[in-house]
């Protein structure tokens, strides 16, 4: 099923919903076409392909050789979006992301000034081992996140939309790395574990790497612009007022509000999470129930995504982390006392 030209503004609640099974289709075909490619990691495929459409970063955690880097050149052929890719290293400046301005001469000798752009000019941006660049470093990509922009010189250059960066981080070693700062961690909308394969699928694996190869995946979305319509047009998915208040009591439930009772999860955190966190769940929730085939937002779609947005947005205090408490547990807990 292959998507192209643009699509005229909704009217009324019938048609939004009309667009919105259009869109569950294609974001099956789209899935369909990168598991065609990546063996397993079907969650990671998905929350992947959801931050894309919401517009929204990830930040992915696993040890290298796991195809990150496939899956986000994949996700830009089926989404039709360009690819590019940044390995982070601590000799790594500001200007070898965002760009810098050239002396140039013109024909008559004059000299002027003019802008190269670098690689952050692109749709999926792979920021490979963020957290081996130093925090000048990493903080080149903070207006661009937010603002989906590069400011050199006093001048504004407006990025391609949509803009997604995937940024990796590996667990395992942290020798010469710089974890990242909160106010950076928090411009993700996601954060995603990868898991190594099973035995299963590494045979599967080896079937497609060292036998004969199939052919590339096909383009699903033709014009890159319905990406950003799908986009404005989940946020019309309803959430009803009881359904919000739950989401902001998940939030302050974070937050170490009572003293650090002895019986709350909230005992185990320092610092809890942003708004940002309430407002990822909630447009991550409305996709998820359109996935779902609602046109309406339940509370359980807001448990299912309160890992991914905000295990990265809690500050564990040092009781937990030397007692090896993970975010994860704590959620879980949080969510097993709201009932």
């Amino acid at each position: 099923m292959k998507l192209s030209g643009p699509m005229p503004a909704p009217r009324s609640d019938t048609q939004i919903e009309a667009e919105l099974a259009t869109f569950r289709a294609c974001f099956g075909e789209v899935q369909k076409e990168i598991q065609r490619v990546i063996v397993g990691q079907d969650q990671i495929i998905r929350y992947a392909v959801m931050a894309v459409f919401l517009q929204g970063h990830v930040l992915l955690e696993g040890v290298p050789g796991l195809g990150k880097t496939l899956l986000m050149n994949t996700m830009g052929q089926v989404l039709g979006l360009g690819f590019g890719r940044v390995q982070f290293t601590p000799d790594l400046m500001p200007s070898d992301i965002t760009g810098t301005r050239v002396l140039q001469q013109e024909p008559n000798g004059a000299m002027r000034f003019e802008f190269e752009r670098g690689p952050v000019f692109t749709n999926l941006l792979l920021a490979d081992e963020i957290n081996r660049a130093t925090p000048k470093t990493q903080s080149a990509l903070l207006e661009s996140m937010q603002e989906r922009q590069v400011t050199i010189a006093g001048v504004t250059h407006i990025l391609p939309s949509p803009f997604v960066v995937l940024a990796t981080q590996n667990p395992l070693e942290s020798e010469g790395t710089y974890p990242l700062p909160e106010a950076q961690l928090d411009r993700f909308l996601f954060k995603l574990l990868i898991g190594f394969p099973t035995q299963l699928e590494l045979v599967d694996i080896l079937r497609r790497t060292t036998g004969t190869v199939d052919g590339p995946p096909q383009r699903v979305v033709e014009d890159p612009s319905r990406i950003s319509h799908w986009s404005r047009l989940l946020r019309h998915v309803p959430i009803a007022a009881p359904t919000l208040e739950f989401a902001a009591r998940l939030l302050l439930a974070t937050h170490p509000r009572d003293g650090g009772a002895k019986d709350s999860p909230a005992r185990w955190i320092r610092f809890g999470a942003s708004p940002r966190g309430l407002q990822a769940m909630v447009l991550a929730a409305k996709l998820g129930a359109v996935l779902d085939g609602r046109f309406a937002v339940s509370r359980q779609d807001l448990i299912d995504v309160a890992k991914p947005c905000l295990r990265h947005r809690l500050l564990l205090s040092f009781e937990a982390e030397s007692e090896g408490i993970r975010p994860d547990t704590v959620l879980d807990q949080i969510v097993q006392r709201l009932g």
